[in-house]
């Protein structure tokens, strides 16, 4: 069984996947802030104007950003199992 060699410490995070989960999260924030935009009832989709399906897509298009950024902070920062302690340690190193 490989460990990690120190398995209370938890290996360097990875920075460039860091960041671009907070460009994730940062997306749909950034798509709230022109609401001149998309204040306006023109397309109509069914009966709903355009404001209120916007919204709508917006939900969803939050849950897809914020999962995406749950998968890459999870990839970021690998987990490190804990390793057997005292006595159990030395009997799988075989000692």
């Amino acid at each position: 069984m490989s460990q990690h060699p120190n398995p209370n410490q938890a290996p360097p995070a990875d920075r460039r996947l860091q960041v671009v989960a907070g460009v994730v999260l940062l997306l749909p924030m950034l798509a709230l802030v022109p609401v001149g935009w998309y204040a306006k009832t023109e397309p109509k989709l069914g009966s709903f104007p355009f404001f209120i399906w916007y919204q709508m897509a917006l939900v969803f298009f939050c849950a897809l950003c914020t999962s995406l950024a749950y998968v890459l902070v999870k990839k970021a920062r690998p987990h490190v199992p804990f390793g057997p302690v005292g006595r159990h340690a030395a009997a799988e190193d075989g000692e």
